[in-house]
C-alpha cells in the first residue's frame, strides 16, 4: 500500500508504522523528514515528478511511502463497550468522504466503523492522506453482510440509527446507550434492506434550496448531536 504526503510521512515515521521504503523527488527539500527517514535506515529512492505521478495519482507533494497494507480490525473489538457508539456505512464511495468521516470519528471518540467488503470505499491512499492521522486511532472493520451484521449488533444490544431525508428530526431521537448510526451512500442513500432493518430514521432539516448534504458534514451532524444526547 502506498501513501503520500509531507504530513502523513510525518505521521507514519512517528506512529512507527512499517515503512518499507521511501520515493522521494530528486529536489525535495524537506530536511526533517529525511533526517527521520534516515534514522529509521529506510531506504530512499530519489525520482522525478513523472515517475511519482506513475505511482500515485494525487498531489504527493514529493514523497511517497511504500507500508504494509490496513489492517482491519475485528467487529468485537468495536462492540465491546458498555455505551458504544459506531458508525456504520452503507456503501460510501468517496475516499475523501471516508477520509473526512475518520477524522470526525477520531475527533468524536467513536468506538469504530463498519464498512461493507463489496462495492464500497475500502482504506486506500487516498482515505489515508485525507484523514491526515487519525486513522491510526480509529478502528475499521469490514463486514461481508450489512444486515447480518445489524442483526447481530442489535443482538449485542444496539439501536440502529439510520439516516435519511424522510424520517424524525436527528435532534428528537434518543441517543442514549449502544447505538450504530448509518450513512447511507453519497447518490442513493441507505440500501432498502439496511433500512427497513433500522430502529430509528433520523433526518437533518433543510431549510435551503439544496436537499442534500455532503455524507461527511452529516455524519459529522448526527454524531455530535448523539454526544450531545449523551451526555
Amino acid at each position: 500500500m502506498y501513501i503520500y504526503g509531507k504530513n502523513v510521512a510525518i505521521e507514519a515515521i512517528g506512529n512507527n508504522k512499517n515503512i518499507k521504503k521511501a520515493y522521494v523527488y530528486k529536489n525535495f527539500k524537506d530536511q526533517n523528514i529525511l533526517e527521520k527517514l534516515n534514522k529509521k535506515n529506510i531506504f530512499i529512492k530519489r525520482m522525478e515528478k513523472f515517475e511519482l505521478d506513475k505511482i500515485i495519482n494525487g498531489n504527493h507533494q514529493g514523497i511517497i511511502l511504500s507500508v504494509d497494507d490496513y489492517k482491519y480490525s475485528d467487529i468485537e473489538d468495536i462492540t465491546k463497550s458498555e455505551n458504544s457508539l459506531i458508525v456504520m456505512l452503507d456503501h460510501l464511495e468517496d475516499p475523501h468522504n471516508f477520509g473526512a468521516i475518520i477524522r470526525t470519528c477520531e475527533a468524536a471518540g467513536v468506538d469504530g466503523i463498519i464498512i461493507p467488503k463489496d462495492r464500497s470505499v475500502d482504506v486506500n491512499s487516498t482515505v489515508v492522506k485525507v484523514s491526515t492521522g487519525a486513522l491510526d486511532y480509529v478502528k475499521i472493520t469490514q463486514v461481508t453482510n450489512l444486515k447480518n451484521t445489524i442483526e447481530y449488533l442489535k443482538k449485542k444490544g444496539f439501536w440502529i440509527v439510520g439516516t435519511d431525508m424522510n424520517g424524525t428530526d436527528y435532534d428528537k431521537i434518543d441517543y442514549k446507550g449502544k447505538i450504530c448510526i448509518i450513512i447511507g451512500n453519497e447518490g442513493n442513500g441507505m440500501s432498502r434492506l439496511v433500512k427497513e432493518s433500522c430502529d430509528f430514521i433520523a433526518s437533518i432539516p433543510m431549510k435551503g434550496k439544496t436537499n442534500s448534504l455532503n455524507a461527511s458534514v452529516a455524519t459529522g451532524i448526527i454524531i455530535y448531536e448523539a454526544i450531545k444526547n449523551r451526555g
